[in-house]
This record gives structure tokens, C-alpha cells and sequence, in this order.
């Protein structure tokens, strides 16, 4: 898979700052702080890149991962509702120990970047990686996902084998999405999860992911 970026440094005192976003603008796609939960609504197109960017975080430990979609259209079929709000996204490996209150300066900081295209394996769901799942829910394991929201922007913290095992998802809806919607009228909803269940998640809330192909202009 390529993977079209623009790479992206910010000062701040003696740390510089590697910051990677899509090189396109990311369109068609929400992501919805419901405060007990949060909603990811894309296309196909932003479901490939979302799990693009899933797996590059998984190989790059030392970048945060960007993901600007704040002010995108809504759902056609989720308006906005009272008391939510939509967020920007942050992926990021844990051993970065990024502050996320230092985000805003950094952001602040981006100049245009330098365009680059970078390849990378499809995610599949092996064997392997069925085990790691059931493995998930010893006491014992640490990969897990935490998350902060700060700045309108929600950080996705984790080690490299949580993001690789969870692109899966994005990869789920971009395939499958666009051919289940039609044939599905009373229920034309294609949608994974990151559950609370799947033991994936740490101090994070769980993620709808849902494919959607109608936006309000």
C-alpha cells in the first residue's frame, strides 16, 4: 500500500517535533466526541487512509500522526446534535510521552511540510493475531490504548502491535462498507468496533467506525 504524506517539523526549545499528516485533505470523514463513546463516520476513500495511518503509526515511534477532520461536513444521517463535538486525531506510541497539553504550540509551529509517499503492508488478520486478541485479556498485558482530548483533538496513544492489530477495522469498512449499504435498506449501516471488550482499550473509550456515503454540503 502507498501511503501519500507530508511530513511536518516543529520547534519547541530543544525539541523538534516530527509530525506526519495525509497529503490530501481528509473529506469524507467525522470523528464525534459523544462523550461516553466516540463516532468515526468515513467513506471508502478516508476508511483506506485511516487504516493507512493506523499502520504507519505502528512503524513510527517516534512521529505523532495527524489527522485534521474538525469543521468536516456531518453525516447526512447524524446531523450534529446538542453536546457533541467534532475532534482532530493524534496517534501516537507511548514510549514518545508526548504531553498533549504542548499540541497547540506545536500545531501553531507546522509549516508546509515536504510531500513524500510511503509504502506499507496491507494489515491481515492472521492466526498470530487472533492469539495476540485472546492474549489481550490477561492482567498482564500493556498493549492497550489510552486516550486524551486536548485542543479539540482526541490522542491515541498505544504501542506498535495495538495499532497493527486494530487497522483491521478501517481496512473492514473500506472493503466491505460500500457493498453491504445497498442491499441492506432497513439497516444500511456498515459498522465495527473498538469495544471495550475486545481488550484493546485501556483508559479509552470505545470507537464506532462506521461507513457512511452521504454528507450534509
Amino acid at each position: 500500500m502507498k501511503l501519500p504524506v507530508t511530513i511536518h517539523r516543529a520547534r519547541l526549545g530543544p525539541v523538534e517535533f516530527k509530525v506526519i499528516r495525509p497529503a490530501r485533505p481528509l473529506l469524507d470523514a467525522v470523528l464525534v466526541d459523544h462523550d461516553s463513546h466516540l463516532d468515526a463516520y468515513l467513506d471508502q476513500q478516508a476508511a483506506k487512509l485511516f487504516g493507512g495511518l493506523w499502520t504507519l503509526a505502528a512503524s513510527s515511534p517516534r512521529s505523532l500522526i495527524h489527522l485534521p477532520m474538525r469543521g468536516n461536513p456531518a453525516p447526512a444521517h447524524e446531523p450534529p446534535e446538542a453536546g457533541t463535538r467534532q475532534l482532530d486525531l493524534v496517534l501516537l506510541h507511548h514510549s514518545l510521552q508526548f504531553a498533549p497539553s504542548r499540541w497547540k504550540d506545536v500545531r501553531a509551529r507546522l509549516g508546509p511540510g515536504r510531500r513524500q509517499t510511503v509504502t506499507l503492508p496491507a494489515p491481515v488478520l492472521t492466526e498470530d493475531s487472533l492469539i495476540h486478541q485472546e492474549s489481550r485479556h490477561y492482567r498482564e498485558n500493556r498493549d492497550l490504548f489510552h486516550q486524551h482530548v486536548h485542543a479539540e483533538t482526541l490522542f491515541m496513544t498505544g504501542s506498535a502491535k495495538v495499532f497493527r492489530d486494530t487497522a483491521r477495522h478501517f481496512i473492514d469498512v473500506a472493503r466491505n462498507g460500500p457493498g453491504y449499504v445497498p442491499v441492506h435498506p432497513r439497516y444500511p449501516r456498515f459498522v465495527t468496533e473498538l469495544h471495550s471488550h475486545a481488550g484493546v482499550l485501556g483508559n479509552a473509550r470505545e470507537i464506532r467506525v462506521e461507513y457512511c456515503d452521504a454528507w450534509i454540503r
